[in-house]
């Protein structure tokens, strides 16, 4: 009987040493953006259709060409880079059709606040993006973004940003977010990181590193050396930290590393085997499982570390969990019934109950951002990324590969990730799908990936 890898793989770890995760990302200043020069009202296009516009993204304008540490090529270069990125986020997701900068009109500095309309409603876009971008004496950039009906020949929404140089990307994810929330009314999710764990090496021999990148796969870095094993990343809810299993000399250890600081903390530690920690939504505590006497119960403990307190005490194996984002509940994995299945308890661990009673078993839930829907891995001979609502009705599978497991949720929760493993090869990758199962694409990483964990919004 397979086992799900990102569970009973942790036994073997070896221990992680203190590395250096590199800076917290700051936040992004927002700021006013240049006026339009047309009288635009802000008119409100109908939003019925969202999902089948076709959407022009032009390069961004600069008032003047000047060089940039983001680009040696200069701001005229720059952006169009911007507009390449926000066309790239736009299509990924599945819901628009954008057509990126390269063969459309490139827009004046002037023509950002007045759209030269005609240029535009020959084509068979019905919504336009524009935007300037401006280097500022202190090496930092000015990056509006204006989203424009077409055949209204209104603007819809602006907003800016000003960044350091080095942050580009994260202005063109801001104005991707912007115009997919106006035009969708999802919340954002693309100025977003994701942790995992890389993969290299031969099957019985792996080196798995933590590594972080952009939620497109851009920016990648890998934060460990290899000389020892990371497992299960999990971003805080403010991005300030990471959470993460470690075995030293056998021993399973839960550390907390601050990001901004440099400085890891030792949350808990034990002989016991401890698998899947998992923040609380308001970063105050940790949950994990561990094994003690044959019996693998749930726990939480302060993310300052102290006495954990045990949660569940049935006979069997439960792992987990997963809160609910208002934290009053917590859905993990169990075999107290003779097969793993799907069970939700109250946050202080009463009123257990089992929520899945499809064929098959049931593994790794995670509780969407929403709340109102629950993702898992469904195993009956193939693994695959399933979903269901907390009751456990509506049960609808995402994925229909071989070994697909361990999701986790975008932010606005309308996106999954989760890692897939090659039949014959045993070689894993990152995937994405949405919720209607259609729109699925892999995640280019430079090593095998396992064990995505995707963070918050940036703020």
């Amino acid at each position: 009987m397979k086992k799900l890898l990102v569970v009973f793989s942790l036994i073997f770890a070896a221990p992680l040493a203190a590395q250096d995760l590199g800076s917290a990302p700051p936040p992004v200043e927002q700021v006013e953006v240049l006026e339009d020069q047309g009288g635009l009202t802000g008119s409100v296009t109908d939003t019925s259709d969202w999902q089948d516009l076709g959407i022009a993204i032009a390069g961004f304008a600069a008032d003047r060409d000047q060089p940039t540490a983001a680009n040696a090529s200069g701001t005229a270069a720059l952006g169009k880079e911007l507009a390449r990125v926000i066309t790239a986020d736009l299509r990924n997701n599945g819901l628009f059709k954008p057509t990126g900068p390269d063969g459309l009109p490139q827009p004046s500095f002037a023509q950002v606040t007045a759209p030269e309309w005609a240029s535009w409603t020959n084509r068979s876009a019905e919504m336009l993006v524009h935007g300037y971008v401006k280097a500022g004496a202190d090496g930092r950039l000015t990056v509006g973004c204006y989203l424009y009906d077409v055949a209204l020949k209104s603007e819809l929404v602006r907003q800016g940003w000003v960044v350091p140089a080095r942050d580009w990307r994260r202005a063109a994810h801001k104005c991707a977010d912007l115009v997919y929330s106006r035009l969708s009314g999802e919340s954002p999710f693309f100025d977003s990181r994701i942790a995992y764990i890389a993969e290299t090496g031969p099957k019985d021999n792996r080196t798995k590193r933590l590594a972080i990148m952009d939620s497109d796969g851009a920016n990648h870095r890998f934060i460990t050396t290899g000389r020892s094993t990371a497992l299960t990343p999990r971003y805080s809810p403010d991005y300030r930290k990471l959470l993460y299993l470690s075995y030293v000399d056998g021993n399973p250890r839960i550390y907390v590393y601050d990001i901004g600081a440099g400085k890891q903390t030792l949350v808990t530690q034990s002989s016991n085997p401890t698998f899947a920690p998992r923040w609380s939504p308001d970063g105050r505590s940790i949950l994990y499982s561990m094994a003690v006497a044959g019996n693998t119960d749930i726990y939480r403990v302060s993310a300052d570390g102290g006495q954990s307190t045990r949660l569940t005490n049935a006979p069997g194996i439960d792992v987990g969990g997963s809160y609910s984002p208002d934290g009053s509940k917590i859905v993990f994995e169990s075999d107290r019934s003779g097969s793993q299945q799907i069970y939700v308890m109250d946050a202080d661990g009463s009123n257990q109950k089992r929520v899945s009673f499809f064929g098959g078993r049931a593994a790794t839930p995670e509780w969407s951002p929403r709340g109102d829907q629950i993702a898992f891995t469904h195993i009956a001979g193939d693994f695959r990324i399933a979903v269901m609502n907390p009751g456990g009705g509506g049960l609808r599978f995402l994925t229909d590969s071989w070994q697909d497991e361990a999701p986790t949720w975008a932010p606005n929760g309308r996106i999954i990730q989760f890692f897939r493993t090659e039949r014959n090869s045993g070689r894993t990758s990152l995937w994405q799908v949405d919720l209607t199962g259609r729109n699925e694409r892999r995640l280019d990483t430079p090593a095998d990936a396992s064990d995505p964990a995707w963070g918050p919004i940036l703020p």
